[in-house]
């Protein structure tokens, strides 16, 4: 019982501490100062628990079918890369000023492909990640998780390649029809060598503004 009480006891004493600390403004909120460490690993175990859970049930598609890994290609292109990079790109401006900032998606990380659909989905709180469920529907959004199982193996040319496509056409990210996913016009993928090294003989860029998105 003793226990208990001192237990209990510890935890009001904690817990008020955390309180007065908050409510004095003590704790740093500016982006230019890191956590706390005890408040960095708290923050990850509720982060990765939390999206563990939640993406448990969910059923992955094919990621390796080259028409999902192109209409990927096209939304990282246009949505991800101001923040994730890509190969061959070097850090710019924002992304050294975020904080917790954005992983670098061109190297390989730890997610499953079922924990970055849901990250891309829903996003994440106070990361400046957005949830691009709102505006794009599943399969765009599985689109991008295929393409990020290839992008550690690309280079430069291939992701030119992937990103270029002959035939790519702009489209409007507040609306979308994903009903047809070929990206030329004869509305074919492109054959798995463009995600290599060579990058198309012709064809325009598909260029995009750059887009935020962490973490997936």
């Amino acid at each position: 019982m003793r226990r208990v009480a001192w237990a209990v006891a510890f935890l009001v004493v904690v817990s008020s501490s955390a309180l007065a600390v908050a409510y004095s403004g003590g704790y740093n909120v500016a982006a230019d100062e890191p956590h706390w460490s005890l408040t960095s690993r708290v923050m990850a175990m509720i982060r990765d628990r939390s999206i563990a859970v939640r993406a448990a049930d969910l059923t992955v598609p094919n990621l390796a079918d080259p028409t999902l890994i192109v209409l990927g290609a096209e939304h990282y292109a246009a949505m991800c890369t101001g923040c994730h990079l890509a190969p061959g790109a070097g850090d710019n401006e924002m992304r050294q000023g975020l904080y917790p900032k954005p992983p670098n998606l061109t190297e390989r990380r730890g997610r499953s492909p079922a924990e970055s659909f849901w990250i891309i989905k829903h996003g994440r709180k106070m990361s400046g990640m957005p949830a691009w469920g709102v505006t794009h529907d599943d399969e765009s959004l599985w689109g991008l998780v295929a393409f990020l199982q290839q992008l550690p193996t690309l280079n430069a040319a291939g992701y030119a390649a992937l990103t270029a496509f002959p035939g790519a056409a702009p489209h409007d990210h507040g609306e979308h029809d994903h009903g047809s996913t070929g990206h030329d016009s004869d509305g074919v993928a492109p054959p798995t060598g463009a995600t290599m090294d060579d990058p198309p003989d012709e064809g325009p860029a598909h260029q995009h503004p750059a887009g935020e998105g962490h973490d997936h």
